[in-house]
């Protein structure tokens, strides 16, 4: 009998490469995506076969490829599918947020899980899941950032659709909306004293850590979830 694969796009680091730890803990074998340089030292896991494949998010022949693969590598499609693949750019103000950096967030975050998701819905099993990552910045509003909110709406939008299209065939797709996480990317031009300002977004007084998302994307593939679909799940430690 052929194990059940998940395969999670923008697995490389941060919270993706934590969901990959936590799907080969519930017993999945896990397929993973990079952009362009393949990571240094492959995942492991004393239980799963970890493998790392290379797409482009934007280029929607790059991700079926990488479905293609995962299917002839594995011996089926992904039974869970997680698009986490995803950029942030410099805050600022809308006035003068640089019209480049929007574009580059909408042709990742928004076209590129376009990409991930239409193609998900084609090649995910009956009773599998689909599980986006957005953030509870689209419902808490934080100056300067919110042409990056903006991206992760419209991909919550998407989920919600998808929930209702894809529920007669036993596919659930939920989304994983989280706080500040502290990941390379999160920390990625900060001084303490912002680092510090995020903690105190949380009333626990801390950022999450990757493991922490992980475990709640792991739980909407499982079973144990099974009567959650088509919803916004925001692990953020009472951010909102």
């Amino acid at each position: 009998m052929t194990k059940k694969t998940a395969l999670v796009f923008g697995g490389s680091r941060g919270i993706g490469e934590a969901c990959i730890t936590a799907l080969a803990d519930a017993g999945f074998d896990v397929a993973y995506t990079y952009v362009s340089q393949q990571p240094a030292e492959q995942l492991r896991h004393a239980d799963a076969t970890i493998r790392a494949y290379q797409a482009d998010i934007t280029d929607a022949g790059s991700v079926t490829n990488a479905f293609e693969a995962v299917k002839s590598d594995f011996g089926a499609a992904p039974l869970c599918v997680v698009a986490n693949a995803g950029i942030n750019v410099p805050p600022a103000p809308l006035a003068q947020f640089d019209a480049d950096n929007f574009r580059r967030l909408v042709e990742v975050n928004i076209v590129g899980a376009f990409n991930v998701l239409a193609e998900a819905a084609r090649q995910v099993p009956d009773n599998g899941t689909i599980i986006a990552l957005t953030t509870s910045l689209v419902r808490h509003a934080v100056p300067g950032v919110g042409p990056y909110s903006a991206t992760k709406a419209a991909v919550e939008c998407l989920v919600r659709s998808m929930a209702k299209e894809l529920a007669p065939r036993g596919i659930r797709v939920n989304a994983v909306a989280p706080g500040p996480v502290d990941t390379d990317l999160f920390r990625a031009g900060k001084d303490e004293a912002a680092l510090q300002r995020s903690a105190s977004m949380s009333p626990l007084g801390r950022v999450g850590q990757p493991a922490e998302i992980a475990e709640v994307v792991a739980f909407l593939a499982s079973q144990r979830a099974s009567w959650i679909h088509g919803q916004i799940v925001q692990p953020n430690g009472g951010l909102i």
